[in-house]
């Protein structure tokens, strides 16, 4: 899966430089606006995953862009990151307040803008996550897995797993269909402060994958990305 990205700045130096840096990454799908009025159709019409937008532009603005599109509903959860050469404090305050989720100073570098998108995506994605309601009891096909109870039944048998082992479980499966990186997973089952390495990961899909049978090859590896349960 690529992330969609607009880039939007009425330099287009800084539009080719950064379209082709993530695009080089072979994990972006780029699509480029040269002012604030093309940015916002470019929305509407290729709903992207992530925004760079720059403040001083003709037409509109990117405060004003970012406005807009804070304010509508069906674009309001995109992220939003500030490009601009601006220098002072109080506009990079007055762009968060609005609801950007980070800013950045030209002279831009390429690797950093591109770390720091992927830290606003990771973080949107674990955003997205939480306010997810999770279902106490999951049932799928004759797998279920109670919360509750914390029972795992295979065909109506009771399979025991270990306290990790069954939040992965339950976290994969609740959110079936969705493909989670090893960083995702290690934040939302082991917690940002503990410390454990992405092999942690790999071990614990691999003993869930061992209990859970003739369901195992429903938990999938996808290269390059992480893992996901399928959802048939």
């Amino acid at each position: 899966m690529k992330y969609k990205v607009l880039v939007v700045d009425d330099e287009k130096d800084i539009v080719d430089l950064l379209k082709y840096n993530l695009e080089k990454e072979n994990e972006f799908e780029v699509t480029t606006a040269y002012n604030g009025k093309e940015a916002l159709d470019a929305v509407q019409n290729e709903k992207p995953d992530i925004i760079l937008l720059d403040i001083m532009m003709p037409e509109l603005n990117g405060f004003e862009v970012c406005k807009r599109l804070k304010s509508d509903p069906s674009n309001s959860k995109i992220p939003v990151i500030f490009l601009t050469a601006k220098e002072n404090e109080i506009d990079e305050i007055v762009g968060l307040e609005i609801g950007a989720d980070d800013y950045i100073q030209k002279p831009i570098s390429p690797r950093k803008v591109i770390a720091r998108m992927k830290s606003v995506i990771r973080r949107s994605n674990v955003k997205a996550v939480n306010t997810k309601k999770v279902e106490e009891v999951i049932k799928f096909k004759n797998l279920e897995v109670d919360s509750i109870s914390h029972t795992v039944r295979i065909n109506r048998k009771d399979v025991f797993f270990p306290k990790k082992e069954f939040q992965l479980l339950h976290f994969l499966l609740a959110n079936r269909g969705r493909v989670f990186s090893r960083e995702i997973l290690l934040n939302q089952i082991w917690g940002e402060n503990i410390y454990v390495i992405d092999r942690t990961v790999d071990v614990h899909v691999a003993k869930v994958r061992e209990k859970l049978g003739e369901y195992a090859d429903y938990i999938e590896t996808i290269k390059g990305l992480g893992y996901r349960f399928k959802d048939a």
